[in-house]
């Protein structure tokens, strides 16, 4: 099921880029000969008018193939003079929007999920004072080799009793107050998990807080969570803020991550590659319909990022050739620039080859 979720997120975030860039090219006057969703080999496709719709066999990206961009079928160089509607002959701001439209549109669909998002209601920490009895006590987090270490993140916890008493939905308090009178008797707390419910039996233990080594703990840090919904324009304005926090924070996550590579310094144990993301894809399924959308925008947030690098083959390495055309006056010779965009795409390739095997080096 993660694969299927994961393929469907990945079609939706490639066809949303994607027709950013067709409709900005149809809109300067452009001729459109392909808009494909995967890369080749070629499934199926339909022809509408003068462009081909395309389904292709690597569910691994997607492109817009417009006349004059790159190189004919046949293998030779098309001149883009000879064509008013190739991509070559427009005017300059005319290719950079084509170019930049796929990340605007994958910025604009991102702020649309997280809107939604907003709008569908978000798990929001709330004090105990302020909670109603729909707040949930999750857990967020335990400590290595504490008794309650085998709790799973994220968890819910419905019950929690000692010989004394039991508590149905306690309180972050309530709980830390159970086990506190329980002493070194063992407690029964119950928990949700993958939609399934779970009993474990705890035995508190000294040690646990240094400041307060006397003390009875299980070692679990806990959070009461609500359902938190926005009116339409309040959560609007949430998702703008989501988005334009999402952007600051990719952008130096992955420029420090460029920085610390060419200084040999990176570390990339924490960066995911298809397997990897299809896990998460998974985990935030579990979590309900908020926590997918939310996941699928920041993954949109992150192509739009990794594709405004200027990087042959990325739209980011296209917007800088249409620059140094600007500033020079003269254009780039095709089969220089479709020289480059090949072995950018295959270094792209060998990356994510990486990437992957990261992967599966980490599950196994």
């Amino acid at each position: 099921m993660s694969i299927l979720i994961f393929i469907a997120v990945l079609f939706v975030l490639i066809l949303v880029h994607e027709w950013g860039h067709y409709i900005v090219a149809k809109k300067t006057g452009m001729r459109v000969d392909e808009f494909g969703i995967g890369l080749p080999p070629k499934l199926f496709g339909i022809k509408k008018g003068e462009t081909e719709y395309t389904l292709n066999a690597l569910p691994i990206g997607g492109f817009v193939r417009i006349w004059g961009e790159n190189f004919s079928e046949d293998g030779t160089v098309i001149e883009s003079q000879e064509n008013s509607r190739a991509f070559g002959a427009q005017p300059k701001w005319a290719q950079a929007l084509v170019l930049i439209a796929g990340v605007t549109m994958n910025v604009l669909f991102a702020w649309l999920l997280f809107s939604i998002t907003f709008m569908l209601g978000v798990q929001t920490p709330v004090d105990e004072a302020m909670a109603t009895e729909a707040a949930e006590l999750y857990v967020t987090g335990t400590l290595p080799d504490s008794p309650a270490a085998n709790i799973p993140a994220f968890s819910i916890i419905t019950a929690v009793s000692n010989e004394a008493q039991e508590i149905i939905s306690p309180t972050p308090s309530e709980f830390s107050e159970l086990i506190v009178a329980a002493g070194a008797n063992p407690v029964i707390v119950t928990y949700e998990s993958n939609g399934e419910t779970t009993t474990a039996t705890l035995q508190p233990v000294q040690g646990l807080f240094a400041d307060d080594t006397q003390r009875y703990a299980v070692g679990i840090s806990l959070s009461l969570v609500e359902i938190e919904k926005q009116s339409f324009f309040s959560a609007i304005g949430s998702g703008f803020t989501a988005t334009r926090n999402g952007l600051i924070a990719i952008s130096v996550g992955l420029y420090s991550l460029i920085a610390d590579a060419i200084t040999g310094n990176a570390d990339f144990s924490q960066v995911a590659g298809p397997v990897g993301i299809v896990g998460m894809v998974g985990d935030a399924a579990e979590f309900g319909i908020s926590a997918l959308l939310t996941f699928t925008a920041v993954i949109s947030l992150n192509l739009a990022i990794i594709n405004l690098l200027p990087f042959p083959a990325l739209d980011g390495g296209r917007l800088l050739f249409v620059f140094i055309e600007a500033v020079t006056g003269r254009p780039i010779p095709p089969i220089w620039s479709g020289r480059a965009n090949l072995i950018g795409f295959g270094l792209l390739m060998l990356l994510m080859i990486a990437v992957t095997y990261n992967d599966i080096i980490r599950l196994l």
